[in-house]
């Protein structure tokens, strides 16, 4: 009976061939899967396999040369961070949406809320005369604290509003903490992302028909592209606060290998949820290669994860966000996932990603995941 092949790693290109050579010093066979043969020194999530029998004695060599040692210390961070959920609000009713999606993902996974706002306190020069400076300077100091003691009543204010939810059953019993700092928002929102380390960001946002301008300036969207985690971006105006009542997930792909890593993630996300999940591309060329290209990728989701549900959609010719839009309709999609990779601001400005665009032109929840 043949030998089977058994995943030993993932990891990055460069250092799944150091692996290779090592194991192969040793007279272990090791085969490398899930290179792009196009730009293989650029590829991630490139797997390391080698044969069933020899696993013992790889893992024994690997624990000698302790190759997993820098691995262990990152695992043993992203598990103390697991199940953290941020939500930052800016006190608006999108806001208490997306504390309330926030709050019942965290209880169905077990994890704890942390909630925060970022507040922002005017700066003004004082190149005035030195007569002047003095008043000037006591007025600035009781404009900041004038701030900061309305900031502190909106976010009791809003406490208190999910205290009564909880109290009458709307939403689970759960504790929660809040956090202000002073700053712009979405620098504070990424900055704090590194302190606190979630697992997952959920913001709200106004949805579908907000002004062009907002593609630039909106919050959600730059924390999209800057935050390195996952953000689940809730439009006001969806129907459900509970993540576990939707059925239809749809997860884009642009045929790379950061979407394979993406997927990881977003079924580590979505674990214990009983949902169908439906594959499409981001293009618009519906021709056969494309239908090619989706059946493989769909083929590799269903072997590393045989018991979900998995389909895919070719979508259809023309402008992408009404394909988009058409195929959301079509298979009653409550969700959407999709990848980005992180850009210069100039790119983010002129150039939105699909995942920014896709923000302002729909009313379906985003997960956006970076890869």
């Amino acid at each position: 009976m043949e030998d089977k092949l058994v995943t030993l790693a993932i990891h990055t290109y460069e250092k799944a061939q150091i692996l290779k050579t090592m194991l192969e010093t040793e007279g272990i066979d090791v085969y490398i899967h899930n290179v792009n043969q196009i730009q293989p020194v650029i590829a991630a999530g490139v797997r390391v396999r080698i044969k069933e029998s020899d696993l013992p004695r790889a893992l024994r060599i690997i624990e000698d040369s302790n190759w997993f040692d820098d691995d262990k210390k990152k695992d043993r961070s992203a598990q103390s961070t697991v199940k953290k959920v941020l939500i930052p609000i800016d006190f608006s009713d999108y806001s208490l949406k997306a504390c309330e999606v926030g709050i019942n993902y965290a209880y169905k996974t077990g994890g704890e809320v942390m909630i925060m706002h970022a507040y922002f306190s005017p700066f003004f020069p004082s190149a005035i005369p030195m007569g002047d400076t003095m008043a000037y300077q006591i007025n600035e100091e009781e404009s900041v604290q004038n701030v900061l003691k309305q900031v502190k009543q909106d976010m009791k204010n809003i406490c208190e509003v999910i205290d009564k939810k909880m109290e009458a059953g709307e939403l689970p019993r759960l504790e929660y903490n809040y956090v202000l700092r002073e700053g712009l928002p979405e620098e504070e929102i990424v900055a704090y992302c590194k302190e606190y380390r979630p697992s997952l960001v959920v913001m709200g946002t106004r949805g579908k028909g907000q002004k062009e301008l907002d593609l630039i300036g909106s919050v959600t969207g730059e924390v999209i592209e800057v935050n390195k985690g996952p953000v689940l971006a809730i439009p006001k105006h969806v129907p459900f606060t509970d993540l576990s009542v939707i059925k239809h997930v749809a997860f884009a792909t642009s045929f790379s290998q950061s979407d394979l890593i993406a997927f990881d993630k977003f079924m580590e996300i979505m674990k214990g949820f009983d949902i169908n999940i439906h594959i499409f591309n981001i293009s618009t060329s519906r021709n056969e290669w494309n239908e090619i290209r989706l059946s493989g990728v769909v083929d590799y989701f269903k072997k590393h994860y045989p018991d979900s549900t998995i389909d895919f959609t070719v979508l259809d010719d023309g402008d992408l966000l009404l394909s988009v839009e058409k195929f959301v309709r079509d298979k009653h999609i409550e969700l959407i996932s999709l990848s980005t990779q992180r850009r210069g601001i100039f790119a983010r400005m002129f150039s939105p990603s699909i995942a920014r665009r896709m923000l302002f032109h729909t009313d379906t929840p985003l997960l956006v995941i970076h890869a």
